[in-house]
């Protein structure tokens, strides 16, 4: 592990511990070079599908993406970075568990949307205007009257 001071490639691992939900294991580092010691954490690297996009590129499934826009969606709005990282994590073991080798984008960014309109409706509008694209302001005031709907139903 190269490290983040001084850059050398040599460490000795002082401690690791599996994280509460033991999904990462957590281990603290001290460099042989200059003795500072830094933290690093290990995942299982899961098998997650290829994402088709809408003009037909397939992109590898990109957690970081999915959290990227959930915290522009979520700016300046009570949403926790536990929270965030929680739906990216629940959307991310969905698409591992359907065991498919491809999924549509579409299906991915429906997913964050479910998530988020349950959770924040403000940022549930910011990620829908961004990610359906909405072409002029009828079709965004369509999607907010369907929300209002729901909630008064």
């Amino acid at each position: 592990m190269k490290c983040p001071f001084c850059g050398y490639l040599e460490d000795k691992v002082i401690d690791s511990r599996a994280t509460k939900d033991g999904l990462l294991i957590r281990r603290r580092r001290e460099c042989l070079e200059c003795q500072s010691r830094f933290t690093t954490y290990e995942r299982i690297e899961e098998v997650l599908p290829q994402v088709v996009k809408k003009d037909g590129r397939r992109e590898p499934f990109n957690r970081l993406k999915i959290l990227q826009g959930l915290t522009r969606a979520c700016e300046k709005r009570p949403v926790s970075a536990n929270t965030l990282e929680e739906i990216v994590e629940a959307v991310e073991k969905k698409f591992q568990d359907i065991g498919r080798k491809e999924v549509p984008s579409s299906m991915v960014g429906e997913e964050v949307m479910a998530r988020l309109k349950s959770m924040d409706e403000v940022a549930y509008v910011r990620f829908a205007s961004v990610y359906r694209s909405f072409k002029d302001i009828s079709e965004f005031m369509n999607e907010l009257k369907h929300l209002l709907e729901k909630k008064r139903a």
